[in-house]
């Protein structure tokens, strides 16, 4: 449904060409509007470019020396171990080089032009990029978000974000990474796993602040087994650079040498010199572009989606936000995103995987919870000789028996959790689960298995 011309370039146009500008722009285009999408780097965005993608890709390199260890336990005799770092990181930017082609070409395929340039906002209906200004009826916001630099001195001049770690021309023998999100944690994994003496640092007593508490403690006593070094309660006052390597000093009064810094303290939504302050576009405290449940800004030809706007900040939900607002706005099918029992994993190693609420947030909203737990060494391990146990945990609201909260650490929880959601979904019953007869012998089945409260106290 295209919008009625008034001397309009465009029906919309979209900033930014990552997961959910793209989807959004594909989607609205096969509504029948003239679509263009303005990208100022390379089409895919944070997750295809520098985020999601290669850090997997990362990770299953990181993966395999964990897996040569186990394999000796089940007879594979393995000598003369190396790892060609340049090799691996040719063949990530090959592959991400082939996704951004995609992404081209499903705009291109779509009807919709691709502008390469950077966009800012220069009226309700105006961007420009560089020296063209193009209008259209609807602007759509999709810039994502970038790494933050915490203020302490020498951080910003000595330290590297996510961004430079997937493209470091060698591999660090030590570095220390500040911050214990998931991004912190899924690095560590990738540096550890590659042999690096891998340092995490941060500021509270358990890792993953705003995850589940007991998956919180079990992730800490996991990376301590794989070998990676925590400082809980512990930040950094400054850093220095000294022979060709980096100096972490430590509010404990100690300090690290090590090749590299990794700052992984956070992202900040990329509103920065966009245009929206002169605008009047009301902003969050993070500068985050607020928005209603339709993706609608203060000003009403201007939307916002993904994690410009702070809310879910996941891939799949950026598709889902931007699918639902071209479905609105030009397939005349109005529609809100679900953020509901948003299913999320955590690619640290060994990985997490969560759907629903944690259990401290469980007790705030539905009061009196069950708790179903289940924690054993994973067959494999069992002939391998790792000590690690998988960890796995149902949250069930006493009420009504519905299950409002899954939670696991250990190998394919990811793979795992996705069918957990559906059901978690759907809003099924702990009797559901119970009724459910398990695949054996796997360790989802534990899922379906889990027959004794934990008992308090």
């Amino acid at each position: 449904m295209a919008q009625s011309s008034q001397n309009f370039d465009y029906d919309l146009i979209v900033i930014g060409a990552g997961s959910g500008g793209v989807r959004a722009g594909r989607i609205a285009a096969g509504h029948g509007a003239k679509v263009a999408v303005i990208e100022g780097d390379r089409p895919g965005g944070t997750c295809v470019i520098r985020g999601c993608v290669p850090k997997k890709l990362l990770m299953y390199a990181a993966s395999f020396s964990a897996d040569v260890e186990d394999a000796r336990g089940f007879g594979w005799q393995i000598d003369g171990l190396s790892h060609d770092w340049p090799g691996l990181i040719a063949a990530k930017d090959a592959e991400i080089g082939r996704l951004e082609n995609i992404y081209r070409s499903l705009l291109k395929n779509a009807g919709a032009t691709l502008i390469e340039g950077w966009g800012r906002v220069t009226g309700p209906n105006e961007v420009s990029v560089g020296a063209d200004v193009y209008r259209a009826g609807k602007i759509l916001i999709a810039v994502g978000g970038a790494p933050q630099f915490i203020d302490v001195p020498g951080m910003k001049d000595h330290t590297i974000s996510s961004n430079e770690a997937l493209d470091l021309p060698e591999m660090p023998k030590d570095i220390a990474i500040y911050g214990s999100g998931y991004i912190a944690l899924e690095f560590a994994g990738i540096f550890n796993g590659l042999g690096a003496r891998t340092h995490l640092i941060y500021r509270s007593d358990l890792p993953l602040r705003g995850f589940d508490d007991d998956v919180r403690a079990h992730i800490a006593t996991a990376l301590t087994d794989r070998g990676i070094i925590l400082h809980p309660e512990t930040t950094i006052d400054h850093v220095t650079a000294e022979n060709g390597g980096k100096q972490a000093h430590l509010s404990d009064g100690s300090r690290l040498a090590v090749d590299q810094i990794m700052a992984a303290t956070g992202r900040r939504p990329n509103t920065a010199n966009l245009g929206l302050d002169d605008l009047g576009v009301k902003l969050g405290k993070q500068g985050e572009i607020i928005v209603d449940d339709m993706s609608q800004t203060n000003l009403p030809s201007l939307y916002a989606i993904g994690d410009v706007t702070n809310r879910i900040n996941l891939t799949p939900v950026a598709i889902a936000e931007g699918h639902a607002f071209a479905d609105s706005e030009f397939g005349n099918r109005p529609r809100k995103a679900d953020h509901a029992n948003v299913a999320s994993a955590v690619f640290s190693q060994p990985p997490i995987a969560s759907v629903g609420l944690s259990e401290a947030d469980a007790v705030n909203i539905h009061g009196k919870v069950t708790i179903f737990e289940s924690q054993f060494r994973a067959m494999k391990n069992t002939i391998s000789g790792r000590a690690e146990k998988t960890y796995m945990k149902l949250i069930v609201d006493a009420a009504n028996d519905k299950v409002v909260g899954v939670h696991m650490m250990g190998p394919d929880c990811g793979e795992i959790m996705q069918g957990i959601a559906i059901a978690v979904k759907m809003g099924a019953t702990k009797a559901d689960f119970d009724a459910t007869i398990g695949i054996h012998p796997t360790a989802a089945e534990e899922f379906v298995t889990m027959r004794t409260p934990r008992k308090e106290g």
